[in-house]
């Protein structure tokens, strides 16, 4: 973990050397009337880390966010963490780059700082191919860190072996229910940062009897004990939020800690249940 971010999060080291804040505000199924106001209210809240991609269907409001939030004079594009990902219909290398030249005019941003294939398709078994392109992006400047989304550890293996850049993150469904501990320690292994997405199980997580209760003893949300169970381990973690009591709650994890005890028992909540489909069967 390094120093504080300008926002409210730590941030972690990407394997390349620059910092990527642990919290982050996600953006899927946000309608994109609503995006440039619910990420005003997120970085209102102190988080610096958006979490876009193509297929959301914002990056525009995500850019009129970071536009606004920049033209106060105070702050620097540097001040904030930008993702999007490349959508499957476009893998390959060329469509690759034509895809982020789309989604650069529509973010409206000289460079974006991390940029990720969203699923491997394996079927189609174009991923390496996408990868080199990304790898062009980030030498030519455009992307700051690149890495992948939905990949397990087969997918990883091909691409580490046909590519030259580690991924610096591998975004993927991860919960107190699907835990994904083989992967993680693959992860750490070969220098990749796990990120979660549905860090909260899609909602069915918070009903889990012993978050409630860890929940009940602390005095904090269901969705804070879980954040903070990311945080803890070392996770990235991008939750949505629709409305600005729960954005400003889940930012507010960083003035308790969990005990050893309570890390043990969220630890063994893991079912191995996935809310989102798997990886393998995307194509």
């Amino acid at each position: 973990m390094s120093s504080a971010s300008p926002g409210l999060a730590p941030q972690l080291t990407l394997n390349n050397g620059i910092l990527m804040d642990q919290l982050g505000f996600g953006v899927y199924k946000v309608p994109q009337a609503d995006t440039a106001r619910l990420c005003g209210e997120a970085i209102g809240c102190g988080y610096r880390h958006i979490d876009t991609a193509a297929l959301y269907g914002n990056e525009e409001g995500v850019g009129t966010a970071v536009r606004k939030f920049l033209s106060t004079g105070d702050h620097q594009r540097t001040d904030l963490f930008v993702t999007t990902k490349v959508w499957n219909e476009s893998q390959g290398f060329t469509a690759t780059l034509r895809a982020f030249e789309e989604s650069s005019i529509r973010l409206g941003l000289d460079y974006v700082d991390l940029y990720l294939i969203h699923w491997p398709c394996p079927a189609k078994n174009l991923f390496p191919e996408t990868y080199k392109a990304l790898e062009r992006l980030q030498s030519d400047g455009r992307v700051r860190a690149i890495g992948v989304s939905n990949f397990k550890q087969a997918h990883l293996e091909k691409l580490l072996q046909e590519t030259s850049v580690v991924p610096a993150v591998n975004q993927v469904e991860l919960h107190p229910w699907l835990q994904q501990q083989d992967l993680r320690r693959f992860h750490d292994r070969t220098g990749i940062r796990t990120e979660a997405w549905s860090p909260l199980g899609r909602g069915a997580v918070l009903s889990d009897p012993d978050i409630g209760r860890i929940a009940v003893e602390l005095g904090k949300s269901a969705a804070q004990i879980i954040l903070r169970w990311h945080i803890q381990c070392g996770n990235i973690a991008v939750p949505k939020a629709s409305s600005p009591e729960r954005i400003a709650g889940n930012m507010d994890i960083f003035n308790f800690e969990l005990d050893q005890e309570h890390m043990s028992c969220i630890s063994s909540l893991d079912r191995g249940q996935r809310i989102g489909s798997d990886p393998d069967d995307i194509n």
